[in-house]
């Protein structure tokens, strides 16, 4: 067998005629072509390579000098290239609307009325706060023109150049805070769009605005406060200020965009250019005020104090948030009153080291114990308190059959977990707390105190007591072992608030956290929670009130 193998499938020898020569090589091509296209339909299609060594960002072109020195500090750094596309922040709000499988990483708009539109658009996941700027008129400092005002500008015979508002953020703010204003019957806007479609030119970005100031090519130009702080317009430009152009700031912001193959590298990138030991030094340096960001770290690490009953609920999202990010976040599930205990511990040591830098409390009675040490907070969602009870029994039909001579009650410690008081709370407005201590008293094994609520169902289970005062999302996991007594109070509800920590150097990682807890309804819904809160909602970017 062997041999006959061999012999038929023997090359032809040089001998042989040119044309038998290449009737073969035909044979042996299309045989390979066939093995090939079999081992890709095997294979499937192409995988992406993880890990990508590039980002790519779009950037708006007025933002272009800070971003290119930050952008250079970090290839640098950590020998990753970053390639940046230019253009005015509606255009390239629109490109990524056309083609929206680019593949482009990142989008750092002038104003964030772009990047929060990418994400009601669905191009753009998270969006991180930069700096703020203005408006002002720009005019050559030796200009014979006196233009001080925006009467000035407006008169006949000055020209002026101003950002296509259909293209550029800034062209956007010039005619939002104009349209506001009406002098006769005719808004400012107006009067501005005519004189310059009389005397002077839209066009498509703040640098190609200044540009035609510098070169003399117009008298004046609407451009950003921090444009003139750019090294190529500092030198022979000048800002006027006018109280039309007066108004809140306007924020230059990035977001991380769902066409990105690497996620986690683009918001590496992102938090190393809205750090404030980083990238927030650079926009400063160049005329723009940069928020407070987050201190920079590679991987950064954050303490989350986390009351026990939201475990289930919001493990799975920290989980998630971690990977994506690519930070750790060490959690630490308790009972509230040893979590708060621990940070007046640390509080007392005159020391930050080992404070969280967010806390979710498994009821506001906790977080305002420690209130001062939080800024602005969040209720999440709230739980219901019943009574689990043994299945099929019928010795505890209400809150008042706690106090019966020898039944056996389950609570939590109020001095260690909400659960504890919050029950201590519901029985003094129902005046059976004195009853159920006189009766602990009494009988120390009938009443048991237990230091987490994550304790009191087993003890139902294993027919240690007669019934236990917990949160419904405790008992929702053993449904099949134990009962459910609803309890007919107004005082049976804990409310889960989200907090910041004033102190805590990733105020703004913590916010986005936040972001993917108030996505997560079907998490906590399904833990037994009622959530209160919508996908909107957020926190204060600066730590003020709601």
């Amino acid at each position: 067998m062997h041999q006959l193998h061999h012999a038929r499938f023997t090359l032809p020898q040089p001998s042989r005629s040119g044309r038998l020569n290449t009737l073969w090589g035909g044979l042996f091509g299309a045989a390979g072509l066939i093995v090939v296209l079999v081992f890709l339909l095997r294979q499937g299609p192409p995988r992406i390579e993880q890990g990508k060594k590039s980002l790519t960002v779009y950037c708006a072109a007025g933002m272009r000098v800070p971003v290119e020195e930050i952008a250079k500090d970090y290839e640098q750094k950590y020998n990753i290239s970053i390639e940046l596309q230019y253009g005015g922040s509606n255009t390239l709000l629109n490109q990524l609307q056309v083609n929206k499988f680019s593949h482009a990483d990142l989008f750092l708009a002038a104003d964030d009325f772009y990047t929060d539109k990418a994400v009601n658009d669905g191009l753009a996941v998270e969006t991180l706060p930069i700096a703020h700027q203005r408006p002002v008129i720009a005019v050559r400092k030796d200009s014979a023109s006196q233009i001080n005002s925006l009467e000035d500008l407006l008169q006949p015979g000055i020209s002026i150049a101003v950002a296509d508002p259909e293209q550029a953020a800034i062209g956007k703010a010039v005619r939002k805070l104009l349209e506001k204003i009406e002098i006769d019957g005719t808004n400012r806007w107006k009067q501005l769009e005519e004189r310059v479609t009389a005397d002077g030119v839209f066009k498509p970005t703040v640098n190609d605005v200044a540009n035609d100031v510098t070169i003399g090519a117009v008298d004046a130009a609407l451009v950003w406060d921090s444009t003139l702080s750019m090294p190529k317009y500092n030198e022979n430009l000048k800002a006027v200020l006018i109280p039309e152009l007066e108004s809140d700031p306007d924020l230059i912001s990035i977001a991380v965009l769902k066409s990105s193959l690497d996620p986690t590298a683009a918001l590496r990138f992102s938090r190393f250019l809205t750090a404030r030991d980083q990238g927030l030094r650079t926009f400063e340096k160049f005329g723009t005020r940069p928020v407070e960001g987050d201190v920079w770290a590679e991987r950064p690490e954050v303490s989350f104090f986390c009351g026990a009953v939201n475990r289930r609920a919001i493990e799975r999202v920290i989980e998630e948030f971690q990977e994506r990010e690519g930070v750790v976040v060490n959690t630490e599930y308790n009972g509230c009153g040893t979590l708060t205990s621990q940070m007046k511990a640390v509080a007392n040591q005159a020391t930050e080291l080992g404070f969280p830098d967010f806390y979710m409390a498994c009821d506001r009675y906790y977080l305002d114990n420690v209130r001062d040490w939080f800024q602005e907070d969040v209720d999440v969602s709230d739980v219901e308190m019943v009574l689990a009870i043994p299945k099929g029994s019928t010795t505890v039909t209400g809150l008042a059959d706690l106090v019966k001579p020898g039944v056996r009650v389950a609570i939590g410690q109020p001095d260690q977990c909400t659960i504890g008081a919050l029950s201590r709370r519901m029985l003094e407005s129902e005046d059976l707390y004195g009853k159920l201590k006189e009766k602990q008293k009494a009988d120390g094994e009938i009443v048991v105190e237990k230091m987490s609520s994550a304790l009191l169902v087993p003890d139902v289970i294993a027919g240690h007591v007669d019934a236990a005062l917990v949160y419904i999302s405790d008992v929702l996991p053993n449904i099949d072992d134990v009962d459910i007594v609803r309890i007919t109070t107004t005082s049976n509800l804990a409310v889960q608030p989200f907090s910041i920590a004033r102190t805590s150097d990733h105020k703004y990682l913590a916010r986005r956290l936040f972001r993917r807890i108030a996505e997560s309804s079907k998490a906590f819904e399904s833990a037994g929670f009622h959530f209160r809160l919508t996908p909107t909602r957020n926190l204060s970017p600066e730590g003020g009130s709601l």
